[in-house]
């Protein structure tokens, strides 16, 4: 595996001189085969798609993309492709340094482009129009790269960078918000998913329900269907999954005889003090305590 750590490097992949030591545009089509082995990062990519030519695959997991797909790489993340010879590889790549944005108003503004921590299974998919922008900005970029060089050089390569992200960030938005409309709904969706998993014998045997697990049955990563939850549930994924841990308590205490700790084991706790704890942090009062009101609340001893 090869890591990549200064653009020269990188450069050198597609035959072409370095015209800025922190940021270059690169076309796939011109690039050496071997860009396509395991390579590491130590910098930001976006890259365009524009020919299907082999499984990619990024951070040891396969990316499905068409052409005219976008995905990006956040510094140190690995990437490859088990290339299809029969198919020439076309695209475009931007890479940039971290260096190139600090203490700059693109650096400060960038916690709005947080699709890098998004390890979403797919490819930004892009109209024709929308791929039409994408190229115009990978061009001005690189046409300010190949510019004579003056005090504004830096300043206008930043904004340029910074119109790519944004558009990519409008457009995962809208991507975004197409995938959550064509599902049932994730509140739905995931009380259905959590109420199967905490009524079946299966906490006991594996464990609570966790973020990354419920995010497997999505289909999505666990920093991406969190931000979901997060947005739409307006609690984060973790607190929403304790609440339906308690809620499933509730219903053992008071509609059982079984007692806290073989509760606390039904529920995949391996400790009855860690069940115990829980359940005071989201009700204000013990199982027990819990067991003796609801009780008294039905007339019962």
């Amino acid at each position: 595996m090869v890591r990549i750590t200064d653009i020269e490097q990188i450069n050198a992949y597609f035959y072409q001189p370095t015209v800025h030591h922190l940021v270059t545009v690169g076309d796939l089509s011109r690039a050496k085969l071997a860009l396509f082995d395991p390579i590491v990062f130590d910098m930001y990519c976006m890259v365009l798609m524009d020919a299907d030519f082999g499984e990619l695959v990024k951070s040891g997991s396969a990316v499905r993309y068409d052409a005219g797909t976008m995905f990006w790489l956040r510094p140190g993340q690995e990437v490859s492709m088990n290339l299809d010879y029969s198919v020439k590889p076309r695209g475009w790549m931007l890479l940039f340094k971290p260096e190139l944005i600090v203490r700059t108003g693109l650096g400060r503004d960038f916690y709005m482009f947080d699709f890098f921590n998004h390890d979403v299974n797919g490819a930004l998919t892009l109209t024709a129009a929308e791929r039409g922008i994408i190229l115009n900005c990978y061009a001005n970029i690189q046409a300010e790269l190949l510019s004579s060089r003056d005090y504004l050089s830096d300043h206008m390569i930043r904004l340029g960078i910074g119109v790519l992200l944004s558009y990519c960030k409008r457009f995962f938005e809208r991507e975004y918000s197409g995938h959550r409309s064509d599902n049932l709904g994730i509140r739905e969706r995931l009380d259905n998913i959590l109420d199967s998993y905490l009524s079946s014998p299966s906490p006991a045997q594996y464990g609570q329900p966790t973020v990354a697990w419920c995010a497997k049955q999505f289909n999505l990563s666990a920093n991406y269907f969190g931000d979901i939850v997060k947005r739409e549930l307006h609690v984060t994924a973790r607190d929403y999954i304790r609440q339906k841990i308690v809620r499933q308590a509730k219903y053992l205490l008071r509609d059982t005889v079984m007692s806290v700790n073989e509760i606390a084991s039904e529920l995949g706790f391996d400790y009855p003090t860690h069940f115990a704890r829980m359940f005071r942090q989201e009700t204000k009062m013990s199982p027990q305590e819990y067991r003796k009101m609801s009780r008294q609340a039905m007339g019962g001893s």
